[in-house]
């Protein structure tokens, strides 16, 4: 098809700035990453396809804000706030933070990918370095439960990225959207969940019963953090962290540690 292939023909007559836009429906789509009145935040969002995606999905209620080196062309039909700067500069990130406002994002997305130089490993390598980059940001703007997207080519150092990933969420999996060219090696992580708890599952905290649950166990708090425990209000004892969500998390006593609170 002249290398002109279906996506492409599709994304001209359909009005979308590229056929990469396709790629971030496949992904709603599969891992129900959009919802109507979401703030939306996507990095390197030239020549604007997922903004564009995202502005249909999250309505009139919804905020759409891009960033791109690149100057963004406004949009016409689509109330979508767009910035041209560098993402790691604080500069950018500033204006970032005020458009997104003090809720944070819902979601932060990222389809950049690296100035191809031919050699693979440098290319992979040059992509994770755009993805952590793009972490970095996310973990920075999304309000906890929000949901993180970015593109990252296949190669040895795609794991250990995951894997860091997947500590500041409920859940990550890997992602091959249909649009994702045959000969591409690209992939997309989809981390859900965003967990802003200052404990990690294993951490071991000495902790103050505080509140009764409605299910009858205690209620403990590490920083402002929700912890149920199973133990009596105004007992003092060692947890050990074994579950975390985004607002709350699970802690089982471990044996010997801690001390009754005076009667």
């Amino acid at each position: 098809m002249s290398g002109k292939d279906d996506y492409y023909n599709r994304s001209k007559q359909q009005g979308y700035r590229a056929r990469s836009a396709y790629k971030l429906k496949q992904l709603d789509e599969e891992t129900d990453l959009l919802d109507p009145g979401d703030t939306v935040v996507d990095l390197g969002a030239a020549p604007g396809g997922w903004l564009q995606v995202a502005a249909e999905a999250v309505g009139e209620g919804g905020t759409v804000v891009g960033v791109d080196l690149q100057r963004i062309e406004e949009f016409g039909d689509h109330d979508i706030e767009t910035l041209r700067g560098d993402m790691t500069e604080e500069r950018t990130r500033h204006y970032l933070r005020e458009a997104v406002g003090e809720g944070g994002a819902d979601v932060v997305a990222s389809d950049m990918a690296p100035n191809m130089t031919g050699e693979y490993n440098l290319d992979h390598a040059r992509s994770v370095h755009l993805a952590r980059q793009a972490f970095d940001t996310a973990e920075e703007l999304l309000a906890s439960g929000g949901d993180f997207v970015v593109k990252v080519f296949q190669g040895e150092d795609l794991d250990p990225f995951r894997d860091d990933v997947a500590a500041s969420f409920q859940y990550v999996r890997t992602v091959s959207p249909p649009a994702s060219r045959d000969a591409s090696s690209e992939v997309y992580l989809v981390a859900k969940g965003y967990t802003e708890s200052p404990v990690a599952e294993g951490d071991r905290v000495e902790v103050t019963i505080e509140e009764e649950g409605d299910e009858g166990d205690g209620i403990a708090y590490v920083d402002g953090y929700t912890l149920f425990v199973d133990g009596d209000v105004g007992e003092t004892l060692t947890v050990e962290v074994t579950d975390v969500k985004p607002r709350f998390g699970f802690a089982e006593r471990v044996d010997g540690g801690g001390s009754d609170s005076p009667a």
